[in-house]
């Protein structure tokens, strides 16, 4: 009887309440981590459709989808960078200059610069995309190779990137833009397939393909493991140089890519493209959830936070807000996602 007594007594309400109620609002918390972007999102579209009713036409839909689409390709190899506890600055300028690789490769230089090239003077849109991926994956490899063997800190490589590569744009374009390409250079930024434009089924792909390689693969699983804690990951076998390394030539593959769809959507490259971008993406990722303490995020919580930055700006100018405003908001909501991320650890801890 008195052990049984001893028992219940150890096991009742009141020594048990304080460590089950703890992990069940920590539990609570996570989850409302995990689905604030969403619930945020939905919230600014009843917001700015029940202020400005032509907010959620579908013209003004897709054109949201349109401005997402090109940060955001850019925003889903940022999610790699800061998932291994990476930052990437450069990744503006590194728009500008693949734009410009691939104006020059698709027009054959940059003598016609201001003119539609006829026919057989340039090399085409294939190898113009080509050009503009390799030049950009080829940048964010070697700043890679200087964050990991030769360890110099991210900011420091990155901010010396944003100076290096918006000074080579302007070599390769002489300072001034590259512009006129023909139909088929122009389809990937302004073409549609049905109702939906190119660019924002490039984003879908790319997304895809990222989300797949995050969440099934061992590279993926080792991105994760190095930015939760990259002492025990290199202990459990991983290469982390190798791992930091590539997830640099991920973002420079992404920003190749959207250098060459914003020069096809503009129907123009120059070396003030892209100026933002690097902020608008690391919002976009940070808003999604990533946490820029590195290991947690999702390219899924990437997108939402693409599309929330998105509506946010859409919403703005639509209602006439001015843009200096607009760059104050963005900013507050970097820093409020930031606080919250930190938050949610805290509770969890």
């Amino acid at each position: 009887m008195s052990s049984s007594t001893t028992s219940t007594i150890s096991s009742g309400p009141s020594s048990g309440a304080g460590p089950a109620i703890a992990p069940s609002r920590a539990r609570v918390i996570a989850i409302l981590g995990r689905i604030a972007p969403l619930i945020f999102l939905f919230g600014l579209v009843l917001l700015f459709s029940v202020l400005q009713p032509r907010f959620l036409m579908p013209l003004n839909l897709f054109n949201i989808l349109r401005q997402v689409s090109i940060y955001g390709i850019i925003a889903v190899g940022m999610t790699f960078v800061i998932l291994a506890r990476g930052i990437d600055l450069s990744v503006g300028s590194l728009v500008a200059m693949t734009g410009l690789v691939a104006a020059v490769v698709a027009k054959g230089g940059i003598e016609g610069r201001f003119a539609l090239s006829p026919d057989g003077t340039g090399y085409g849109w294939p190898l113009a995309a080509i050009a503009a991926i390799i030049a950009g994956t080829i940048a964010g490899y070697l700043q890679g190779v200087a964050v990991s063997r030769l360890a110099v800190p991210a900011f420091v490589v990155t901010l010396g990137g944003m100076t290096v590569f918006r000074g080579i744009a302007l070599t390769i374009g002489n300072g001034g833009p590259v512009s006129g390409f023909d139909e088929a250079f122009g389809w990937w930024g302004r073409g549609m397939i049905g109702p939906v434009p190119v660019p924002v089924i490039v984003f879908a792909v790319v997304a895809l393909i990222a989300h797949f390689i995050l969440t099934q693969t061992r590279f993926g699983r080792s991105v994760y493991a190095v930015g939760s804690n990259p002492d025990a990951a290199r202990l459990s076998g991983i290469n982390t140089a190798r791992v930091t390394t590539l997830v640099y030539a991920v973002i420079g593959f992404c920003s190749g890519l959207g250098g060459f769809v914003l020069s096809a959507r503009l129907n123009s490259a120059e070396a003030v493209a892209g100026t933002g971008y690097e902020l608008t993406a690391i919002a976009a990722v940070v808003i999604g959830g990533t946490s820029l303490h590195g290991g947690t995020g999702s390219i899924i919580g990437t997108i939402i936070g693409a599309l929330l930055t998105g509506v946010l700006l859409n919403g703005l100018v639509i209602l006439n807000v001015s843009p200096y405003v607009q760059q104050i908001l963005v900013g507050l909501i970097i820093v409020a996602a930031v606080a919250f991320d930190s938050f949610v650890k805290r509770q969890s801890r």
